[in-house]
């Protein structure tokens, strides 16, 4: 005769706050994280402010949501995820994840629009099509905060650093030209727009990173993001240049 054992999951306490106002969302991940870990969660709600300060009196801590494992107090959801050996994003890390999801989404929307335009996938226009996308993807978060934008823009771009309004001026000339790009209308007019943002911040970029061989991040999704000014940034205006011409000599 066989005997069964049963094998409890092992219990982790939580507490997190959940009030009228916030449900903090590192506290779900917490709860997420330790249940895919195969913990039991024992969930302990502070849904006052009062309970919230009582709480951090009590144990020492600043913040919540706070993890207890065998009674051994582990920390927040960062501290969790170091305690199970996984990575904790670093928010200063330098990343090309924003300019790949653009590029990425802009390329499936391009062949999707060919496609529907078309009845084919891959032609020359769904090329045209992705750089224009990409053009107006990338203004779009420029100009989502054009303070930001441009006083990262002006760390490096040679036109800007010596005429300041460029520096605003660029996220409207990069979305006009995509928008007119997409459209296959006012070519004189938005091919000249590409070829001219294009070749100037080609030439800033080369000799930023490749000739003074500065360290600086690339204000092509944004002044907030953690872009590496480089290849990306570079191949970003060649592209430009490259379906300018293109336009041009069609």
């Amino acid at each position: 005769m066989t005997a069964s054992t049963t094998t409890s999951p092992r219990t982790a306490v939580l507490y997190r706050m959940v009030t009228d106002q916030h449900v903090c969302p590192w506290g779900l991940r917490a709860r997420d994280l330790l249940r895919r870990r195969g913990y039991a969660v024992e969930d302990h709600l502070l849904t006052t402010r009062e309970e919230i300060d009582v709480f951090k009196a009590a144990h020492g801590v600043a913040t919540t949501p706070q993890a207890f494992i065998d009674g051994q107090p582990i920390g927040g959801y960062d501290d969790l995820r170091r305690h199970f050996g996984l990575r904790v994003r670093d928010p200063k890390a330098l990343t090309y994840t924003p300019v790949i999801a653009v590029f990425a989404v802009a390329a499936l929307t391009a062949l999707a629009t060919n496609y529907a335009a078309t009845g084919q996938v891959f032609t020359a226009h769904a090329l045209q099509w992705f750089i224009a996308f990409s053009m107006c993807a990338l203004g779009m978060l420029k100009l989502r905060d054009i303070e930001t934008f441009s006083t990262m823009f002006l760390g490096y771009d040679l036109l800007a650093q010596r005429w300041l309004p460029y520096a605003r001026i660029y996220p409207f000339a990069e979305v006009g030209a995509g928008v007119l790009m997409i459209a296959g209308a006012l070519t004189w007019l938005s091919a000249p727009v590409a070829l001219f943002i294009g070749t100037v911040g080609a030439v800033s970029v080369f000799k930023a990173v490749y000739i003074d061989k500065r360290q600086l991040k690339c204000a092509c999704v944004g002044g907030d993001s953690n872009v590496p000014l480089g290849f990306v940034s570079l191949t970003e205006n060649l592209m430009m240049i490259a379906m300018a011409v293109w336009m041009l000599v069609m």
